[in-house]
């Protein structure tokens, strides 16, 4: 991606942000005291994850889930997500306040999704491509494993499927991506996730 590309995508990125939060800040509001209540905690879930060129930042989500030390894979039948958090997962009001994200400039609409530490930090080779941009709300990765927490639920070790068949296959999808990249991509991408 040139960086005359990465001008125009982050310029489309912030006015979309922007408008995108005054539409949607009151439904945020609402889910944050809602999560705070049934999580008896702060309502936004806030987690390091890796961004461009490495950079930790900190993403913000609506909480959905009991707080709780343990593995970072989520399965769809975890006992830890909250009522709230099943219907919020389900319309991806939880992730509304990354628009925040984007308008601060760690985050994309569209890009390979920010995983925690010990995933993309660790790529070699020309795979560390996906570094070169910064994590997406949503992407083409996103779209083929939008049902992943279902996938990863129907398997006896989800932690290693998703690292030996998920993980991979989504490098390969995100590289694709980087190196053909087109704004009316981007804009076909929102709208597939906006469908469903």
């Amino acid at each position: 991606m040139s960086k005359k590309d990465k001008i125009i995508k982050r310029a489309f990125d912030f006015f979309l942000a922007f408008f995108g939060l005054l539409i949607t800040w009151p439904t945020i509001l609402i889910a944050w005291i809602i999560a705070s209540i049934e999580t008896k905690s702060n309502g936004f879930f806030l987690q390091k994850r890796v961004g461009e060129n490495g950079k930790l930042f900190t993403i913000i989500k609506i909480k959905t889930m009991y707080p709780n030390k343990g593995s970072t894979v989520t399965t769809a039948n975890n006992s830890r997500i909250t009522k709230s958090g099943r219907f919020f997962r389900k319309y991806k009001i939880d992730e509304l306040p990354q628009l925040i994200n984007v308008l601060k400039g760690d985050m994309s609409f569209v890009g390979p999704r920010p995983d925690v530490p010990g995933y993309a930090d660790k790529l070699e080779g020309d795979d560390r491509i996906i570094l070169s941009i910064k994590p997406g709300i949503t992407g083409p990765a996103s779209l083929k494993y939008k049902n992943e927490e279902e996938i990863l639920a129907s398997v006896d070790n989800p932690k290693e499927y998703n690292d030996k068949v998920i993980w991979p296959d989504k490098v390969k999808i995100n590289k694709e991506y980087i190196k053909n990249w087109s704004l009316k991509k981007d804009i076909e991408y929102i709208i597939k996730t906006i469908k469903g």
